[in-house]
């Protein structure tokens, strides 16, 4: 098959994510009272009703509608003041009553969307001529990817197979069901047909994870099941408006499997399509040790399932004081995190969506950026984080902080976290700390090297920066008069070098850096170190 790049060149790929997330974070299922905990013993947390026995009546969670009402709120849904449940009728082991229940043509959110931030390498697989607008930052593309609806349904329980060599139902010698899992609310968003490359369906679900971590609905784990993504995919000649067949993903239960199985699929369908052949529309499974599709079954139409209303359950009626009680709920999102970020104090691109994605380390941020901004006396103070005199001295004392901060939490502190697999939570680390020694850092008495050994006994013992600088007698020697003695005598020792130098082989001012580092043991300041070679030099 041909490479992906060389398929896009020609042919144009549709692309619609339906994204199925459990609201793990809710105490009970959606139609009884039976607790959602992952990894409990198989079928303990079961009941008449979440089982299907004849007579069980269901009885609505109103956290779970709360928490959809969120998830369409922060995609920019508009919410369906009324709406109901249907059944969905289908035979199959994982769903004892037969039939899944689930909303119908009008869901609780619908005609939504997002503006999808693309950069990097995968700004570059796409035609930007239409649809898009570039970045501000110059690196990428903005692109809308609009959400057709988000509706409520139950999870279905969990089929182990067992025997076999692929876990799967073919060849395996029997098969295990755990019904803990049935009955679980799970809402499900299903995007319009506007994405156009793998990445940016990776990139669209990676942001969507980020707003649903942010409005605390699901752990969104992709490993355990409460994150799963299926994807619809189609190819048209580029520059045509007309939709070819398309097929359904199964199985794309990480990103790099969710971009996989789409680039697999859109070269399996170009070389059908070239061939003289037409893509069936089938339900495809992605298998990623064989990286391939394989077909699992012709694409079932609604008329398949014979939805009929659900008649346990009334019609929702949703209140304007409910929606607006939950539109009070909503926090920061990760979008409007990261426009802050930028606009605000001035973070480098990467480092602003890499803060905004993750809420704890955003939150540690934000936190000290409060310390920095509110604290002119104490130790804060002492380490000159009150800045000079006035607002506009303050406030670029405080972007000076917040870059450095954001250096400490992107880089020291994380490397920390993965490396003794902790939380920030597990630590001992503050935002006063961080601040401190960000102001350290930043007013020169501590050089990077230093910073990062004080890092180092700061998170693991609790101690301030400050007194942790005092214990070690550690600090960066930015005495000029003192620093132009070492400049001297490292000059003094290598003549040769000095001429060499003055000659044109500028590049030597590193070595003469270098040289005087270890002449102090590393303390002294190595940018007041280079302006004072350059300057000894040019006499």
């Amino acid at each position: 098959m041909k490479e992906l790049k060389a398929v896009l060149a020609n042919w144009e790929a549709v692309i619609g994510l339906e994204v199925h997330t459990e609201l793990t974070t809710l105490q009970t299922k959606m139609f009884c009272s039976c607790k959602i905990e992952y990894g409990a013993a198989p079928n303990t947390h079961v009941c008449p009703v979440c089982l299907g026995m004849p007579g069980a009546l269901p009885q609505p969670n109103k956290a779970a509608i709360q928490s959809i009402v969120l998830a369409g709120l922060a995609t920019n849904c508009q919410i369906q003041r009324r709406s109901m449940f249907y059944r969905k009728n289908y035979f199959y082991p994982d769903m004892s009553k037969n039939f899944q229940t689930t909303q119908g043509p009008v869901a609780f959110c619908m005609y939504g969307g997002i503006d999808l931030e693309v950069t990097g390498a995968a700004a570059c697989e796409r035609d930007q001529r239409q649809g898009t607008r570039p970045l501000a930052s110059g690196d990428g593309y903005v692109t809308p990817i609009g959400i057709q609806r988000i509706h409520m349904e139950e999870d279905a329980g969990k089929m182990v197979h067992v025997g076999g060599e692929s876990g799967r139902i073919t060849g395996a010698d029997y098969s295990l069901l755990d019904y803990n899992r049935c009955g679980t609310p799970l809402i499900e968003l299903v995007t319009k047909p506007d994405l156009r490359t793998p990445e940016e369906a990776r990139l669209f679900l990676q942001e969507l994870r980020q707003i649903f971590l942010a409005l605390r609905i699901s752990d969104c784990s992709m490993e355990q099941g409460s994150l799963r993504c299926d994807g619809n995919i189609s190819l048209r000649r580029r520059g045509s408006e007309q939709l070819g067949a398309k097929t359904e993903l199964k199985n794309m239960n990480s990103f790099k499997n969710l971009h996989d199985g789409l680039a697999y699929e859109i070269c399996r369908q170009a070389k059908v399509l070239e061939s003289g052949e037409r893509v069936l529309q089938e339900t495809r499974h992605w298998e990623p040790s064989a990286r391939r599709t394989v077909s699992m079954r012709i694409k079932e139409t609604a008329d398949d399932y014979r939805l009929f209303p659900e008649p346990d359950l009334a019609p929702y009626d949703l209140s304007d004081e409910f929606v607006a009680s939950v539109r009070a709920m909503l926090p920061e999102l990760p979008a409007a995190r990261r426009t802050r970020y930028l606009s605000d104090y001035e973070l480098p691109a990467a480092d602003a969506r890499l803060l905004a994605a993750d809420n704890d380390l955003a939150a540690f941020f934000d936190s000290a950026l409060l310390a920095a901004s509110a604290n002119t006396d104490g130790d804060l103070s002492a380490s000159g984080l009150g800045g000079g005199k006035g607002g506009q001295a303050k406030s670029v004392r405080l972007v000076t902080l917040a870059k450095q901060l954001a250096n400490l939490l992107l880089n020291d502190t994380q490397a920390y976290l993965n490396v003794h697999n902790f939380k920030l939570v597990d630590t001992s680390l503050t935002p006063e700390h961080l601040v401190q020694l960000a102001a350290l850092v930043a007013d020169g008495e501590l050089s990077s090297k230093q910073g990062k050994e004080v890092f180092a006994q700061t998170i693991k013992e609790g101690t301030s920066p400050r007194d942790t600088v005092n214990h070690l007698g550690i600090k960066q020697l930015s005495d000029t008069d003192a620093l132009q003695a070492v400049v001297n005598d490292v000059l003094a020792r290598f003549p040769d070098k000095v001429q060499q130098y003055r000659a044109g082989k500028t590049g030597l001012l590193g070595f003469f850096v270098g040289q005087a580092m270890q002449a102090t043991t590393g303390q002294a300041n190595p940018q007041l170190l280079n302006e004072m070679f350059m300057q000894t030099l040019a006499e």
